[in-house]
Protein backbone atom coordinates (compact mmCIF):
# COMPACT_ATOMS: atom_id res chain seq x y z
CA UNK A 1 0.00 0.00 0.00
CA UNK A 2 1.17 3.51 -1.09
CA UNK A 3 2.67 5.78 1.65
CA UNK A 4 1.52 9.50 1.09
CA UNK A 5 3.46 12.00 2.90
CA UNK A 6 2.24 15.19 3.63
CA UNK A 7 4.41 18.43 4.42
CA UNK A 8 3.62 20.49 8.04
CA UNK A 9 1.09 22.61 6.66
CA UNK A 10 -0.87 19.89 4.38
CA UNK A 11 -0.85 17.78 7.32
CA UNK A 12 -2.80 20.21 9.57
CA UNK A 13 -5.01 21.13 6.96
CA UNK A 14 -6.00 17.98 6.81
CA UNK A 15 -6.44 17.35 9.84
CA UNK A 16 -9.00 20.09 10.36
CA UNK A 17 -10.76 18.65 7.35
CA UNK A 18 -11.01 15.26 9.05
CA UNK A 19 -12.49 16.49 11.90
CA UNK A 20 -14.99 19.32 10.12
CA UNK A 21 -16.54 15.70 7.82
CA UNK A 22 -15.86 12.96 10.97
CA UNK A 23 -16.97 14.71 13.73
CA UNK A 24 -19.08 17.36 12.10
CA UNK A 25 -17.01 20.65 13.09
CA UNK A 26 -18.09 23.68 12.70
CA UNK A 27 -17.09 25.02 8.70
CA UNK A 28 -16.85 28.62 10.55
CA UNK A 29 -14.30 27.43 12.98
CA UNK A 30 -12.26 25.75 10.61
CA UNK A 31 -11.94 28.98 8.06
CA UNK A 32 -11.01 30.62 11.11
CA UNK A 33 -8.32 27.76 11.86
CA UNK A 34 -6.94 27.45 8.17
CA UNK A 35 -7.43 31.60 7.37
CA UNK A 36 -9.37 31.07 4.27
CA UNK A 37 -13.19 31.68 3.28
CA UNK A 38 -16.00 28.89 3.66
CA UNK A 39 -15.84 28.59 0.10
CA UNK A 40 -12.73 27.50 0.15
CA UNK A 41 -13.35 24.38 3.42
CA UNK A 42 -16.87 23.03 1.08
CA UNK A 43 -13.92 22.35 -1.56
CA UNK A 44 -11.08 21.15 0.47
CA UNK A 45 -14.33 19.05 2.12
CA UNK A 46 -14.82 17.82 -1.66
CA UNK A 47 -11.41 16.55 -1.92
CA UNK A 48 -11.01 14.50 1.10
CA UNK A 49 -14.15 13.00 0.03
CA UNK A 50 -13.03 12.05 -3.36
CA UNK A 51 -9.44 11.44 -2.59
CA UNK A 52 -8.78 10.98 0.71
CA UNK A 53 -5.23 12.40 2.05
CA UNK A 54 -3.78 11.99 -1.35
CA UNK A 55 -6.09 15.05 -2.31
CA UNK A 56 -4.02 17.36 0.46
CA UNK A 57 -0.62 17.01 -1.48
CA UNK A 58 0.18 20.18 -3.86
CA UNK A 59 -0.24 19.37 -7.38
CA UNK A 60 2.95 20.39 -7.97
CA UNK A 61 5.06 17.69 -5.70
CA UNK A 62 7.06 15.71 -7.44
CA UNK A 63 7.04 17.68 -10.74
CA UNK A 64 10.13 19.34 -12.02
CA UNK A 65 10.07 23.25 -12.71
CA UNK A 66 9.94 24.21 -16.15
CA UNK A 67 13.25 26.55 -15.58
CA UNK A 68 15.66 23.87 -14.04
CA UNK A 69 18.32 22.43 -16.36
CA UNK A 70 18.62 18.75 -17.27
CA UNK A 71 20.81 16.59 -14.90
CA UNK A 72 23.17 15.66 -18.24
CA UNK A 73 23.32 19.72 -19.14
CA UNK A 74 24.29 19.99 -15.19
CA UNK A 75 26.60 17.53 -15.04
CA UNK A 76 28.11 18.05 -18.42
CA UNK A 77 28.53 21.71 -17.28
CA UNK A 78 30.23 20.88 -13.96
CA UNK A 79 32.45 18.34 -15.57
CA UNK A 80 33.60 21.49 -18.19
CA UNK A 81 34.66 23.69 -15.41
CA UNK A 82 36.30 21.05 -13.33
CA UNK A 83 38.36 19.84 -16.65
CA UNK A 84 39.10 23.18 -18.62
CA UNK A 85 38.02 25.86 -16.65
CA UNK A 86 38.96 25.32 -13.04
CA UNK A 87 41.28 28.64 -12.63
CA UNK A 88 38.26 31.06 -14.02
CA UNK A 89 35.87 32.71 -11.48
CA UNK A 90 32.04 31.90 -12.48
CA UNK A 91 30.65 34.72 -13.36
CA UNK A 92 33.42 34.38 -16.39
CA UNK A 93 32.78 30.71 -16.90
CA UNK A 94 29.30 31.62 -17.31
CA UNK A 95 30.30 34.06 -19.91
CA UNK A 96 32.02 30.89 -22.28
CA UNK A 97 29.15 28.60 -21.29
CA UNK A 98 26.56 30.88 -23.44
CA UNK A 99 29.44 31.49 -26.14
CA UNK A 100 30.76 27.84 -26.27
CA UNK A 101 27.78 26.06 -25.43
CA UNK A 102 24.63 28.62 -26.37
CA UNK A 103 23.25 28.02 -22.69
CA UNK A 104 22.31 31.34 -21.09
CA UNK A 105 22.93 30.41 -17.08
CA UNK A 106 23.50 32.48 -14.74
CA UNK A 107 26.17 32.58 -12.58
CA UNK A 108 24.24 32.36 -9.55
CA UNK A 109 23.29 28.61 -10.74
CA UNK A 110 26.54 27.73 -11.83
CA UNK A 111 27.94 28.68 -8.01
CA UNK A 112 24.81 26.52 -6.45
CA UNK A 113 26.09 23.34 -8.28
CA UNK A 114 29.55 24.08 -7.70
CA UNK A 115 29.14 24.00 -4.16
CA UNK A 116 27.20 21.22 -4.40
CA UNK A 117 30.31 19.57 -5.54
CA UNK A 118 32.11 21.25 -2.85
CA UNK A 119 34.29 23.11 -5.69
CA UNK A 120 35.01 26.57 -5.18
CA UNK A 121 36.18 29.33 -7.41
CA UNK A 122 39.51 31.03 -7.41
CA UNK A 123 37.47 34.32 -6.52
CA UNK A 124 34.76 33.15 -3.68
CA UNK A 125 34.17 35.53 -1.00
CA UNK A 126 35.36 35.25 2.67
CA UNK A 127 31.32 34.45 3.65
CA UNK A 128 31.43 31.35 0.97
CA UNK A 129 34.90 30.57 1.59
CA UNK A 130 34.03 29.85 5.54
CA UNK A 131 30.80 28.20 4.60
CA UNK A 132 32.87 25.37 2.64
CA UNK A 133 35.10 25.08 5.46
CA UNK A 134 32.30 24.74 8.01
CA UNK A 135 31.22 21.88 5.63
CA UNK A 136 34.14 19.97 5.15
CA UNK A 137 35.27 20.09 9.13
CA UNK A 138 32.05 18.42 9.68
CA UNK A 139 32.55 15.71 7.19
CA UNK A 140 36.24 15.30 9.25
CA UNK A 141 34.90 14.65 11.86
CA UNK A 142 32.69 11.99 10.43
CA UNK A 143 35.46 10.29 8.43
CA UNK A 144 35.57 6.95 8.28
CA UNK A 145 39.05 5.89 6.70
CA UNK A 146 42.39 8.07 6.89
CA UNK A 147 42.43 8.18 2.84
CA UNK A 148 39.31 10.08 3.16
CA UNK A 149 40.81 12.53 6.03
CA UNK A 150 43.64 12.98 4.08
CA UNK A 151 41.38 14.34 1.17
CA UNK A 152 39.31 16.11 3.13
CA UNK A 153 42.21 17.99 4.96
CA UNK A 154 43.92 19.06 1.70
CA UNK A 155 40.69 20.51 0.46
CA UNK A 156 40.80 22.36 3.55
CA UNK A 157 43.93 23.78 2.88
CA UNK A 158 43.63 24.85 -0.06
CA UNK A 159 40.46 27.71 1.28
CA UNK A 160 42.70 30.78 1.23
CA UNK A 161 41.51 34.37 2.28
CA UNK A 162 42.35 37.34 0.64
CA UNK A 163 42.79 40.76 1.41
CA UNK A 164 41.09 43.68 -0.19
CA UNK A 165 42.35 46.76 -1.23
CA UNK A 166 41.38 49.95 0.95
CA UNK A 167 38.66 51.97 -1.34
CA UNK A 168 39.48 55.73 -2.30
CA UNK A 169 37.68 58.21 -4.22
CA UNK A 170 38.50 57.84 -8.24
CA UNK A 171 39.93 60.66 -10.31
CA UNK A 172 37.33 63.37 -11.61
CA UNK A 173 38.67 63.51 -14.76
CA UNK A 174 40.16 60.90 -17.54
CA UNK A 175 43.34 60.86 -18.51
CA UNK A 176 43.93 63.00 -14.69
CA UNK A 177 46.35 60.10 -13.26
CA UNK A 178 47.34 56.67 -15.02
CA UNK A 179 48.23 53.80 -13.09
CA UNK A 180 50.99 51.67 -14.34
CA UNK A 181 52.07 48.41 -13.11
CA UNK A 182 53.53 44.92 -14.27
CA UNK A 183 52.35 41.35 -12.96
CA UNK A 184 54.61 38.35 -13.45
CA UNK A 185 52.25 35.33 -13.54
CA UNK A 186 51.96 32.17 -15.65
CA UNK A 187 49.50 33.93 -18.29
CA UNK A 188 50.39 30.63 -20.26
CA UNK A 189 51.31 26.95 -19.65
CA UNK A 190 54.61 26.62 -18.72
CA UNK A 191 55.29 30.45 -19.50
CA UNK A 192 56.07 33.39 -17.03
CA UNK A 193 56.05 36.84 -18.81
CA UNK A 194 55.25 40.17 -17.47
CA UNK A 195 52.04 41.90 -18.77
CA UNK A 196 52.83 45.63 -18.15
CA UNK A 197 49.50 47.64 -18.12
CA UNK A 198 48.11 51.16 -17.45
CA UNK A 199 45.00 51.94 -16.31
CA UNK A 200 42.74 55.12 -15.67
CA UNK A 201 42.27 55.80 -12.56
CA UNK A 202 38.41 57.82 -13.51
CA UNK A 203 37.28 55.28 -15.64
CA UNK A 204 38.89 51.95 -14.98
CA UNK A 205 39.65 51.62 -18.76
CA UNK A 206 42.68 49.74 -19.68
CA UNK A 207 44.57 52.56 -21.79
CA UNK A 208 47.83 50.71 -22.30
CA UNK A 209 48.95 46.77 -21.81
CA UNK A 210 51.92 44.55 -23.30
CA UNK A 211 53.79 41.54 -22.55
CA UNK A 212 57.18 40.83 -22.09
CA UNK A 213 59.46 38.44 -20.55
CA UNK A 214 60.32 40.76 -17.84
CA UNK A 215 59.52 43.75 -16.28
CA UNK A 216 61.51 46.34 -18.91
CA UNK A 217 61.25 49.86 -20.07
CA UNK A 218 60.41 48.40 -23.34
CA UNK A 219 57.29 47.13 -21.87
CA UNK A 220 55.96 50.46 -20.23
CA UNK A 221 57.31 52.07 -23.72
CA UNK A 222 54.47 49.71 -25.24
CA UNK A 223 51.81 51.06 -22.91
CA UNK A 224 53.27 54.93 -23.35
CA UNK A 225 52.81 54.49 -26.75
CA UNK A 226 49.60 52.78 -26.90
CA UNK A 227 48.25 55.54 -24.47
CA UNK A 228 49.88 58.30 -26.63
CA UNK A 229 47.99 56.97 -30.12
CA UNK A 230 44.74 56.11 -29.31
CA UNK A 231 43.82 58.75 -25.80
CA UNK A 232 46.77 61.81 -25.87
CA UNK A 233 48.98 63.02 -23.25
CA UNK A 234 47.94 62.18 -19.94
CA UNK A 235 48.54 64.60 -16.58
CA UNK A 236 50.34 61.99 -14.30
CA UNK A 237 51.50 58.32 -13.81
CA UNK A 238 51.04 56.84 -10.56
CA UNK A 239 54.03 54.06 -10.41
CA UNK A 240 55.82 51.27 -8.08
CA UNK A 241 59.53 52.25 -6.84
CA UNK A 242 60.82 48.84 -8.55
CA UNK A 243 62.98 48.03 -11.79
CA UNK A 244 62.10 50.48 -14.47
CA UNK A 245 61.33 53.77 -11.99
CA UNK A 246 64.14 53.49 -10.13
CA UNK A 247 67.85 53.88 -10.65
CA UNK A 248 69.61 50.52 -11.53
CA UNK A 249 71.71 49.15 -9.06
CA UNK A 250 75.66 49.71 -9.04
CA UNK A 251 77.39 47.28 -11.31
CA UNK A 252 74.18 46.60 -12.54
CA UNK A 253 75.04 44.64 -16.10
CA UNK A 254 71.99 46.24 -17.76
CA UNK A 255 72.81 47.72 -21.07
CA UNK A 256 70.89 49.97 -20.85
CA UNK A 257 71.52 52.99 -18.51
CA UNK A 258 69.12 55.05 -15.69
CA UNK A 259 66.16 53.33 -17.11
CA UNK A 260 63.93 55.27 -14.51
CA UNK A 261 66.01 58.14 -15.89
CA UNK A 262 64.69 58.06 -19.76
CA UNK A 263 61.60 57.26 -19.20
CA UNK A 264 61.19 59.98 -16.82
CA UNK A 265 63.11 62.21 -19.40
CA UNK A 266 61.20 61.01 -21.98
CA UNK A 267 57.99 61.82 -20.00
CA UNK A 268 59.37 65.40 -18.83
CA UNK A 269 59.45 65.71 -22.73
CA UNK A 270 56.03 65.12 -23.17
CA UNK A 271 54.80 67.24 -19.96
CA UNK A 272 53.66 63.86 -18.02
CA UNK A 273 54.57 64.37 -13.88
CA UNK A 274 55.39 61.11 -12.62
CA UNK A 275 54.39 59.85 -9.29
CA UNK A 276 56.02 56.34 -7.31
CA UNK A 277 54.95 54.88 -4.19
CA UNK A 278 56.16 51.69 -2.45
CA UNK A 279 52.93 50.70 -0.72
CA UNK A 280 50.79 48.61 -2.96
CA UNK A 281 47.27 49.92 -1.92
CA UNK A 282 47.93 53.44 -2.93
CA UNK A 283 47.32 52.35 -6.53
CA UNK A 284 44.91 49.57 -5.75
CA UNK A 285 43.09 50.64 -9.32
CA UNK A 286 45.62 48.74 -10.87
CA UNK A 287 46.14 45.77 -8.36
CA UNK A 288 42.91 45.12 -8.66
CA UNK A 289 42.90 45.41 -12.47
CA UNK A 290 46.01 42.86 -12.28
CA UNK A 291 43.69 40.50 -10.19
CA UNK A 292 40.82 40.73 -12.30
CA UNK A 293 43.09 39.94 -15.54
CA UNK A 294 44.93 37.13 -14.00
CA UNK A 295 41.29 35.74 -13.20
CA UNK A 296 39.97 35.73 -16.93
CA UNK A 297 43.02 36.41 -19.82
CA UNK A 298 44.96 32.99 -19.16
CA UNK A 299 41.75 31.42 -20.19
CA UNK A 300 40.98 34.21 -22.47
CA UNK A 301 44.24 33.09 -24.62
CA UNK A 302 43.92 29.16 -23.92
CA UNK A 303 40.68 29.51 -25.92
CA UNK A 304 42.41 31.49 -28.65
CA UNK A 305 45.31 28.72 -28.39
CA UNK A 306 48.06 31.36 -27.66
CA UNK A 307 51.20 30.08 -27.81
CA UNK A 308 53.57 32.93 -27.83
CA UNK A 309 54.48 36.08 -26.32
CA UNK A 310 53.81 37.83 -29.84
CA UNK A 311 51.06 36.27 -30.74
CA UNK A 312 49.93 36.95 -27.26
CA UNK A 313 50.49 40.99 -27.86
CA UNK A 314 48.74 40.78 -30.77
CA UNK A 315 45.59 38.98 -28.98
CA UNK A 316 45.67 41.96 -26.36
CA UNK A 317 44.79 44.47 -29.58
CA UNK A 318 40.99 42.60 -29.44
CA UNK A 319 41.18 41.42 -26.25
CA UNK A 320 41.08 45.00 -24.52
CA UNK A 321 38.34 46.18 -26.42
CA UNK A 322 36.01 43.14 -25.13
CA UNK A 323 37.55 43.77 -21.62
CA UNK A 324 36.87 48.02 -21.49
CA UNK A 325 33.39 47.62 -22.80
CA UNK A 326 32.33 44.93 -19.98
CA UNK A 327 33.92 46.74 -17.30
CA UNK A 328 35.22 50.61 -17.85
CA UNK A 329 32.76 53.33 -16.48
CA UNK A 330 31.27 55.12 -19.51
CA UNK A 331 30.09 58.19 -17.61
CA UNK A 332 28.71 61.15 -20.17
CA UNK A 333 29.61 63.87 -17.51
CA UNK A 334 33.52 62.19 -17.43
CA UNK A 335 35.54 65.23 -18.64
CA UNK A 336 38.83 64.01 -20.78
CA UNK A 337 42.00 66.29 -19.69
CA UNK A 338 44.40 63.82 -22.37
CA UNK A 339 45.90 66.34 -24.42
CA UNK A 340 46.26 66.24 -28.17
CA UNK A 341 48.30 63.78 -29.50
CA UNK A 342 51.86 64.16 -30.70
CA UNK A 343 52.93 63.05 -34.32
CA UNK A 344 54.41 59.60 -34.66
CA UNK A 345 57.16 60.95 -35.62
CA UNK A 346 57.80 62.70 -32.23
CA UNK A 347 56.57 59.20 -30.18
CA UNK A 348 58.96 57.43 -32.06
CA UNK A 349 62.19 59.63 -31.15
CA UNK A 350 60.93 60.27 -27.71
CA UNK A 351 60.63 56.67 -26.84
CA UNK A 352 64.00 55.91 -27.37
CA UNK A 353 66.64 54.19 -25.36
CA UNK A 354 69.74 55.84 -24.97
CA UNK A 355 73.27 54.06 -24.11
CA UNK A 356 76.39 55.73 -24.07
CA UNK A 357 79.23 54.31 -25.85
CA UNK A 358 83.25 55.33 -27.16
CA UNK A 359 84.24 55.74 -30.24
CA UNK A 360 87.28 53.22 -30.75
CA UNK A 361 89.79 52.89 -33.04
CA UNK A 362 88.13 52.00 -35.90
CA UNK A 363 86.05 54.88 -35.69
CA UNK A 364 83.11 52.39 -34.66
CA UNK A 365 80.81 51.75 -31.56
CA UNK A 366 80.03 48.63 -30.12
CA UNK A 367 76.13 47.93 -29.27
CA UNK A 368 74.55 44.68 -28.41
CA UNK A 369 78.04 42.91 -29.64
CA UNK A 370 77.70 44.38 -33.21
CA UNK A 371 79.92 46.95 -34.64
CA UNK A 372 78.31 51.02 -35.94
CA UNK A 373 80.14 53.70 -38.09
CA UNK A 374 78.26 57.14 -37.88
CA UNK A 375 77.24 58.25 -41.46
CA UNK A 376 75.54 61.27 -42.45
CA UNK A 377 72.08 61.55 -44.47
CA UNK A 378 73.99 61.28 -47.69
CA UNK A 379 75.32 57.80 -46.21
CA UNK A 380 78.54 59.00 -46.04
CA UNK A 381 80.79 57.84 -43.30
CA UNK A 382 81.86 60.27 -40.54
CA UNK A 383 85.10 59.21 -38.60
CA UNK A 384 85.88 60.74 -35.43
CA UNK A 385 88.94 60.03 -32.71
CA UNK A 386 89.41 57.13 -30.65
CA UNK A 387 87.47 58.45 -27.02
CA UNK A 388 85.30 60.56 -28.53
CA UNK A 389 81.99 60.25 -26.45
CA UNK A 390 78.77 59.53 -27.54
CA UNK A 391 75.31 58.32 -27.43
CA UNK A 392 73.39 55.49 -29.06
CA UNK A 393 69.78 56.37 -29.10
CA UNK A 394 67.39 53.39 -29.91
CA UNK A 395 64.24 54.59 -31.32
CA UNK A 396 60.77 53.20 -30.11
CA UNK A 397 60.39 51.62 -33.98
CA UNK A 398 63.97 50.06 -33.78
CA UNK A 399 66.12 52.59 -36.00
CA UNK A 400 69.55 53.18 -34.15
CA UNK A 401 71.54 56.74 -34.15
CA UNK A 402 74.51 57.87 -32.85
CA UNK A 403 74.70 61.03 -31.11
CA UNK A 404 78.04 62.87 -31.38
CA UNK A 405 79.00 66.56 -30.02
CA UNK A 406 75.03 66.49 -30.32
CA UNK A 407 74.96 66.11 -34.00
CA UNK A 408 73.09 62.96 -34.57
CA UNK A 409 74.03 60.73 -37.31
CA UNK A 410 72.54 57.54 -39.18
CA UNK A 411 74.33 53.99 -37.57
CA UNK A 412 75.39 51.58 -40.06
CA UNK A 413 76.35 48.34 -39.58
CA UNK A 414 79.84 47.11 -40.35
CA UNK A 415 79.13 43.40 -41.57
CA UNK A 416 81.01 40.64 -40.40
CA UNK A 417 81.65 39.78 -43.97
CA UNK A 418 81.26 41.53 -47.71
CA UNK A 419 77.94 40.97 -49.21
CA UNK A 420 79.49 41.45 -52.80
CA UNK A 421 83.25 40.63 -54.01
CA UNK A 422 84.54 42.71 -56.86
CA UNK A 423 86.87 39.78 -57.86
CA UNK A 424 84.60 37.24 -58.05
CA UNK A 425 80.96 38.34 -58.13
CA UNK A 426 79.46 40.01 -61.06
CA UNK A 427 78.28 43.93 -60.22
CA UNK A 428 75.14 44.62 -59.06
CA UNK A 429 72.83 46.80 -60.51
CA UNK A 430 73.22 49.86 -58.81
CA UNK A 431 70.16 51.68 -56.65
CA UNK A 432 69.20 54.68 -56.69
CA UNK A 433 70.82 56.00 -53.79
CA UNK A 434 68.34 57.32 -51.03
CA UNK A 435 68.50 59.95 -48.32
CA UNK A 436 68.98 58.63 -44.87
CA UNK A 437 66.53 60.15 -42.06
CA UNK A 438 68.13 61.64 -38.97
CA UNK A 439 66.27 63.34 -36.71
CA UNK A 440 66.16 66.95 -36.63
CA UNK A 441 68.97 68.72 -34.48
CA UNK A 442 66.17 69.89 -31.91
CA UNK A 443 65.59 66.06 -31.10
CA UNK A 444 64.92 65.38 -27.32
CA UNK A 445 67.95 63.36 -26.45
CA UNK A 446 70.87 65.86 -26.85
CA UNK A 447 73.86 64.87 -24.54
CA UNK A 448 73.92 68.14 -22.93
CA UNK A 449 70.30 68.53 -22.52
CA UNK A 450 69.70 65.00 -21.28
CA UNK A 451 72.38 65.18 -18.65
CA UNK A 452 71.32 68.41 -17.04
CA UNK A 453 67.71 66.19 -16.50
CA UNK A 454 70.08 63.96 -15.05
CA UNK A 455 71.77 65.93 -12.70
CA UNK A 456 68.80 67.49 -11.09
CA UNK A 457 67.11 64.25 -10.32
CA UNK A 458 67.46 63.63 -6.70
CA UNK A 459 69.49 60.08 -6.15
CA UNK A 460 66.92 57.04 -5.19
CA UNK A 461 68.05 54.13 -3.19
CA UNK A 462 67.55 50.91 -4.33
CA UNK A 463 64.39 48.64 -2.48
Amino acid sequence: MKRTTLTMNEEYKYKVIKNVVENNGNKKKAAIKLDCTERTVNRLIIKYKEHGKDGFIHGNCGRMPSITFPLDIRNKIIKLYIDDYSDANVEHFAEIVCEDLGIDISSHTILNWLLEEEVLSPKARKKTRKELSRKLNQRLLQASSKKESNSIKEAISMIDEKDAHPRRPRSKYQGERIQMDASSYHWINGETWHLHVAVDDATGEIVGASFDTQETLNGYYCCLYQILTNYGIPALFYTDRRTVFEYKRKNSLMDDDDTFTQFSYACHQLGIEIKTTSVAQAKGRVERLNQTLQSRLPVELRRANVKTIEQANEFLNSYLKKFNDQFALRLNSTKSVFEQQPSKEKINIILAILSERKIDAGHCIKYKNRYYIPVDKNGNRSFFMKGTSCLVIKAFDGSLYISVNDTVYAAHLIEDHEAFSREFDEAPKKKEKKEKYIPPQNHPWRFFAFSKFKSTMPHRAAH
